[in-house]
């Protein structure tokens, strides 16, 4: 039988001094009969956009008192992507997830806590402490703060929902006045929670349900309604509750590698492709595979590309539907019962909750449950106030959107495509692949021919495209971006959306071996693997060449012959110490992204530490 490890280490000798330590903050003799659980904030503090993770976790804090475990908080660092974004600060973004990690595990392990409450809501956090979970593999149980409301304005006498992109595209055409900007700014975000489309935050708060972590509704349901407070008490007594699963009855099967299968992992990534979520959950989801020791690779997400259909469109892939329209039509639990129906999931993966998939479904999809609690939970809808309050709200829909035919959540038999709305491509830029979402892609873009124009950084990519120097028919190419060449693999949300201000985005494309922000809509290439850096093919790219993009095909193929291509490889190689790096860029690169650089492996792998390094240690 398990013992619980604040009581003892792994070694099993007694934590005499740990426990005096602890009794110091105020623990009883009681106290030490129950499992202490780290209640794990970090939320973004500096934007008035997100939680007070102080009021989340003492109210998850008390929860778990109430339910017999002994809670205790701390935080992780929380790099906000918004802020970072179209600066040298997003350099630190993607390595962030990796001290995230280690942090957890730091704490966890030299307090010696027996299980976890991951809350979260930014890009790399939930990540980070995903990989922190299925490296400690102790109980753990996720939650994220929410997504906020859709930004809305009145335009023509119409109300139309806008986010936080829509501020960037309007925000580079020079034409629009002042006071328009003013409103768009001012109403892009008008609530705590994270951004309203499914961007990487929702996406990868999505993901964690179907693999198993989180309850449902934690990847939709809003940050301002009050059932998010009813979710943040119910993941603290569920916590609690496998806790003792496991340390009393030994039932190992709640543990996170037991639920982190290679077939969960598979889910999620189906989920990701039905509906269109952020390419970065593929970088993240390759990370956690390999802190679980799961053999899911760029291979496996490739072939399930080619046979998912995608049936969720949501922000910014629509104007239409945010991520609080995806609750409404019953949030990742509806998506994943329309693609049961279609027997395209593993039905015999396991949750939190220790049910099935199967089992799961029957309780939580709006169309097959007959619990009038969870019809009701997944009314639950926008106020429509300008706050920063959480879970300050009660709207609840009169009705929920089940029309499977035409609403948010289309069944297989109507969705919006065959194709799913990520996929990868192979070819000689790509040898070991690249991500395309293919969501955000009108189709008579499938097939796309160009010419490239190369720019080694993404500032300078952004600068020729607002200067007008790129034209309709040209393929920017942004290389020295990814994991070592950048370092750090920024987002190019900046370029992407420039290209939608200056009307581009439907007759350029732009491919990069860094990668982009879930906001990124149109012909967007990324992760290009290897990377420049890496003497990948991209860093051998002139202006002037051809390059050819076929999504259906799955191809990515740079139009030189081999005689030619041989010809540049030798002329890059002659540089010597020069070679594959950028050609006069100036970027400080701080000892500490140094560092990462020198430790992280491709975008193919996740762009995660190779541990080959440190083998003999």
């Amino acid at each position: 039988m398990p013992k619980y490890r604040s009581f003892t280490t792994t070694h099993g000798r007694n934590m005499s001094g740990a426990r005096s330590l602890w009794r110091a903050t105020g623990m009883t003799d009681e106290d030490f009969k129950k499992p202490i659980i780290a209640v794990v904030n970090s939320f973004s503090q500096f934007v008035p956009g997100h939680i007070h993770l102080q009021e989340v976790g003492k109210l998850i804090s008390e929860e778990i008192q109430k339910f017999g475990g002994v809670a205790k908080e701390f935080n992780t660092i929380a790099i906000d992507d918004g802020i970072a974004m179209g600066h040298s600060g997003m350099l630190y973004s993607l390595p962030s997830r990796e001290l995230i990690a280690d942090s957890i595990e730091y704490v966890i392990n030299a307090h010696c806590a027996d299980a976890m409450i991951c809350v979260s809501n930014c890009d790399k956090i939930t990540p980070g402490m995903l990989m922190a979970a299925l490296r400690l593999n102790i109980p753990s149980v996720f939650v994220s703060g929410g997504p906020m409301e859709a930004g809305k304005i009145k335009k023509n006498d119409k109300i139309i929902k806008i986010d936080l992109v829509d501020a960037i595209v309007h925000g580079g055409k020079s034409k629009k006045s002042d006071d328009f900007l003013k409103d768009i700014e001012y109403s892009a975000c008008p609530t705590c929670g994270s951004c309203s489309g499914m961007f990487t935050a929702n996406s990868m708060n999505c993901l964690t349900e179907a693999i198993g972590f989180a309850l449902p509704g934690n990847g939709t349901l809003l940050a301002t309604h009050v059932d998010r407070k009813n979710l943040f008490i119910k993941s603290a007594q569920t916590i609690v509750n496998i806790t003792e699963e496991y340390y009393k009855r030994n039932n190992e099967n709640i543990l996170p590698r037991k639920i982190a299968t290679k077939e969960s992992f598979e889910n999620a990534m189906i989920l990701d492709i039905a509906m269109g979520g952020s390419t970065n959950t593929i970088l993240h989801l390759l990370a956690a595979a390999q802190e679980a020791q799961v053999d899911f690779k760029m291979s496996d997400i490739n072939k399930l590309s080619k046979k998912i259909p995608h049936i969720c469109k949501v922000a910014p892939s629509t104007s239409l539907y945010h991520v609080e329209d995806v609750h409404r039509a019953g949030g990742v639990m509806a998506i994943l019962g329309e693609l049961n129906r279609s027997n395209l999931l593993h039905k015999k993966t396991k949750n939190i909750l220790q049910l099935n998939l199967d089992e799961t479904l029957d309780e939580y999809d709006i169309l097959s449950t007959k619990n009038l609690d969870i019809i009701n939970m997944f009314k639950a809808g926008p106020g429509g106030i300008r706050t920063t309050k959480a879970y300050s709200q009660d709207f609840r829909w009169s009705t929920l959107d089940r029309d499977r035919k035409k609403g948010c959540i289309r069944s297989c038999e109507y969705a919006y495509s065959e194709d799913g709305g990520l996929a990868v491509l192979y070819g000689n830029l790509a040898k070991n692949g690249c991500i395309i979402k293919t969501a955000g892609i009108d189709k008579k873009n499938y097939v796309f021919s160009g010419i490239a124009r190369v720019y080694e950084s993404q500032e300078e990519a952004a600068t020729a495209i607002l200067n007008k120097n790129i034209t309709a028919g040209q393929v920017i190419v942004i290389r020295y971006e990814g994991p070592k060449g950048g370092p750090g693999m920024q987002e190019m949300l900046y370029p992407t959306t420039y290209l939608k201000s200056m009307d581009l985005d439907k007759t350029c494309a732009l491919i990069t071996d860094g990668r982009f922000s879930g906001g990124t809509s149109g012909i967007s290439i990324g992760h290009i693997s290897p990377e420049a850096a890496d003497k990948g093919m991209i860093a051998l790219v002139k202006n002037g060449d051809i390059i050819d993009i076929n999504i259906p095909k799955r191809t990515i193929h740079l139009n030189i012959t081999e005689k030619e291509l041989s010809y540049r490889i030798f002329k890059e190689e002659s540089k010597g110490s020069l070679a594959y790096k950028p050609y006069n860029r100036k970027r400080h690169i701080s000892s500490a992204l140094k560092v990462y650089a020198f430790f992280s492996t491709s975008a193919d792998k996740g762009a995660v530490r190779d541990y080959k390094k440190i083998s003999n240690i």
